[in-house]
């Protein structure tokens, strides 16, 4: 990772934790913490890439660490630089993304690597409006980039650090997202380039490791003096909790039709995939909005001859 002199907005107010120690001592204590206790995980290692780095964000959306790492190598060995990618149809992206589940996210992928080869000569941009422009890259993707892909001092705000910041800060901890989690962030981000950059990857780490949503484990936490979530009690926070089901869903149908496509690269049928669900018209309504997404294409939209009931489904 490469740390450049590039700032974004200064911190605007004075927050403290509830201890009223300055943020700085606090931010020490954790990057102390996060050098001995962090995961080694690929994508923050000095030599990869931000094309590595960038992978790596598109693969973690929604889809735990466990699940990513053997088909990040995978991915970064095929395909070592945006322009590698952007060689290849979109069938081998969504193909290579496996069970990583919402595999739209290949495409998007797919995409970005082709404007990165077609108006980034080939290299990930490293300023934010760039970044925010590409395929499939929203506010905090580009923010994660730009810092853990080039050293940039810029708040980088998920789940994680959003619940550390609001336990240190406020009796009730962590709240429902909104505006005031940015500035939250930027009051914290320390003012030189290369310690906000791992500042930004340290309190997501406590995140994820110490300070989780549903079984913090505060006894561990560098800075639980400094907690004022941990003195008022723990109290159950009020910000809505995300389930997801998934026996008998959409997403699980299209899971399953999108892997028969993948062990079947000629195509198989509609009615083959079809067969493959209990529910028919589940199936039916599954298939269609794979072919709308881009995900699956019949095999008239790829050139090959059929009729009627003959017609193949292909990635």
């Amino acid at each position: 990772m490469n740390a450049g002199p590039r700032t974004t907005d200064r911190p605007r107010t004075t927050a403290r934790p509830r201890t009223g120690r300055p943020r700085s001592g606090v931010i020490a204590d954790v990057l102390e913490w996060y050098d001995r206790a962090a995961r080694d995980l690929p994508w923050r290692r000095e030599e990869c890439t931000p094309w590595g780095v960038m992978v790596s964000e598109f693969m973690l959306q929604q889809t735990p660490v466990n699940r990513v790492l053997g088909p990040w190598h995978t991915w970064l060995q095929r395909w070592p630089t945006p322009s590698d990618l952007a060689a290849e149809d979109s069938a081998e992206a969504v193909a290579a993304w496996g069970r990583l589940g919402y595999p739209r996210r290949a495409l998007r992928l797919h995409a970005a690597a082709r404007v990165i080869r077609d108006q980034h000569a080939g290299r990930v941009p490293d300023d934010l409006e760039s970044l925010r422009a590409l395929p499939g890259v929203g506010e905090y993707t580009a923010a994660a980039i730009a810092s853990f892909g080039f050293g940039r001092r810029t708040p980088v705000v998920d789940t994680n650090v959003r619940r550390v910041l609001a336990r240190l800060e406020l009796p009730e901890g962590e709240q429902s997202p909104g505006v005031a989690d940015r500035q939250r962030a930027l009051d914290w981000l320390p003012e030189d380039a290369a310690t906000a950059a791992r500042w930004a990857a340290a309190s997501m780490e406590l995140g994820a490791l110490v300070c989780t949503a549903r079984s913090p484990d505060c006894g561990s936490c560098p800075v639980r003096d400094d907690c004022a979530w941990l003195a008022a009690g723990r109290p159950e926070s009020s910000a809505p909790r995300r389930t997801q089901t998934w026996e008998g869903t959409d997403r699980q149908c299209r899971g399953v039709l999108l892997a028969a496509l993948r062990a079947h690269r000629d195509g198989l049928t509609r009615e083959q995939l079809v067969a493959l669900w209990e529910d028919a018209a589940q199936a039916e309504r599954c298939l269609d909005s794979l072919l709308d997404d881009g995900l699956a294409r019949s095999r008239d939209e790829v050139g090959a001859a059929g009729a009627g009931e003959h017609h193949r489904i292909t990635l």
